[in-house]
């Protein structure tokens, strides 16, 4: 078809866009939206703070763009209309250098304005006001309004919460996100209900689905604003008062860059009590990755990791990767490192690849000392968006070396065989001594021969990580300073295989 049909936003009911997204403008809207930004330096680029705040508010505020599955395979005519983002050009903001904590500050609704009515008040916010955006993708999952509805009925303060999910669903066959258990009529106190103005849903059909790059990339383009931003699965289920905790521990690390993720511990009845109370003492931290061969690339893939009582109390602990199925940080980390665009049918490397550009963009991963949802892990007979592979097939090779070729992981990749497409905005940052190279070489990472170090874990979960670069945090709090870092992790025992190991051969 010439057009694809528009994607639906839900909001306990669906909004039927216009054919390209954007007949059906009001000149003088689009003109107030484009309007309303802040002055004042590379500020001016940042809009106003508004709560509550939703998609369903902008009509008109689309983007028409290429499918980037059907783009990859030659078809420029499938076109799709999706949300602006809330902040187009990361670079206008970080400009290729560190962020100062002036412009960090201007980036973070609160929930209740300033005596002026001024909605981003930066930390003069009350932790208990301040925002947080959770996006979700989901895959024709039945669990998704499950997550939801603990999302907010298991928050101390669900008024400040909105969701987003990116919904791709057989309409007719699955269950939708956003659809309540019980009619609202009957029951509207359910949380589905009850907060289904804090939820915005973008539905997308299935056969569109190429991969969760693509879908979080949605994801991203449904924040707006918000003083902080979450990011996990389809299928988790929270703890009671996982924003209150959560929030706590980003505050206790002092570092406004910091982000913390790590992969979920398993749902079980070790990790909640009857009452939904976080009972779980270990938690896993990020420090095993290895070389996997995929789509006629080699790429880092983080494997299963440690998990183990922390040896850091009392804040997060540093750790070097970063992981798709929890995150959590402030605001502008979505602004500075949005998802790719065209990235279509990738599934590994995604994780090492977010980790790379924000990590030379000034920002920091930490483990969470204490888990606030868990995720579940046993699941049968669940779709996988690996049934378009055959459609899209080729799409994930260019993707994997665009992928690769951005983070400097595939230094010998000849430039004319990528796509350079919108290549600063989706790509690395500036930061003095925070380059691609920097990061490989501190933490073991020969690129060029496909190899590890082995035993990072022995310097990370140990916490001497943490104890040796934590000390450099900078006296604004604004990231870890790697000018004063001079360190090259190598492996303390290279006698005893740690799993680490891959044999490449550049001929492959």
């Amino acid at each position: 078809r010439r057009w694809v049909e528009p994607m639906k936003l839900r909001f306990g009911g669906s909004i039927n866009l216009s054919t390209t997204g954007i007949e059906d403008v009001d000149a003088n809207d689009a003109a107030d939206y484009d309007d309303e930004f802040q002055e004042g330096g590379n500020s001016k680029f940042i809009p106003q703070a508004k709560w509550p705040v939703s998609i369903r508010d902008e009509d008109g505020n689309f983007d028409e763009v290429l499918h980037p599955g059907h783009k990859a395979k030659g078809n420029p005519d499938v076109i799709m209309s999706v949300p602006k983002m809330w902040i187009d050009d990361p670079v206008s903001i970080h400009q290729n250098k560190l962020m100062s904590r002036e412009l960090a500050m201007k980036i973070g609704s609160c929930a209740t304005p300033d005596a002026s009515g001024n909605h981003a008040r930066g930390e003069n916010c009350p932790t208990s006001e301040r925002t947080i955006y959770v996006a979700i993708a989901s895959y024709r999952d039945y669990q998704c309004r499950d997550t939801v509805t603990s999302i907010f009925e298991r928050a101390a303060h669900p008024e400040r919460i909105r969701v987003g999910v990116i919904d791709q669903i057989d309409v007719g066959e699955d269950i939708h996100c956003d659809a309540p258990y019980d009619l609202c009529s009957d029951n509207p106190e359910q949380m589905l209900c009850k907060y289904k103005n804090q939820l915005d849903i973008l539905q997308v059909d299935p056969l569109l689905a190429v991969g969760p790059v693509f879908a979080r990339h949605l994801g991203h383009r449904l924040y707006r604003g918000e003083y902080y931003y979450m990011q996990s699965d389809a299928h988790v289920t929270y703890a009671n008062n996982w924003d209150i905790d959560i929030i706590d521990q980003q505050e206790s690390t002092k570092n406004e860059m910091a982000v913390l993720s790590t992969y979920l511990s398993n749902y079980s009845e070790k990790a909640l009590n009857e009452d939904g109370d976080g009972i779980m003492t270990e938690r896993p931290i990020m420090c095993y990755t290895v070389f996997e061969e995929g789509q006629h690339n080699h790429y880092l893939r983080h494997d299963e990791q440690p998990q183990s009582v922390p040896s850091i109390t009392g804040t997060p602990q540093l750790h070097p990767f970063w992981s798709a199925g929890f995150s959590f940080s402030r605001g502008h980390f979505v602004v500075n490192v949005p998802y790719d665009f065209y990235q279509p049918l990738i599934f590994q490397g995604e994780e090492m690849s977010i980790g790379v550009r924000g990590f030379t963009i000034g920002y920091d991963f930490y483990a969470p000392e204490k888990g606030v949802c868990f995720h579940h892990y046993e699941r049968k007979g669940v779709p996988k968006f690996f049934a378009h592979n055959r459609v899209f097939a080729g799409a994930g090779i260019q993707s994997m070396s665009r992928m690769l070729a951005i983070v400097h992981m595939n230094p010998g990749l000849d430039p004319s065989k990528w796509d350079h497409t919108d290549e600063e905005k989706y790509g690395i940052g500036g930061v003095e001594f925070r380059s691609p190279e920097h990061f490989y070489e501190i933490f073991g990472i020969d690129v060029k021969n496909k190899s590890t170090e082995g035993h990072l874990c022995s310097f990370v979960e140990t916490g001497d990580m943490h104890k040796m670069f934590t000390p450099y945090l900078r006296a604004d709090g604004m990231g870890i300073d790697y000018s004063k870092i001079d360190y090259k992790f190598t492996d303390p025992r290279p006698e005893t295989d740690d799993g680490t190991e891959y044999e490449y051969n550049e001929e492959e």
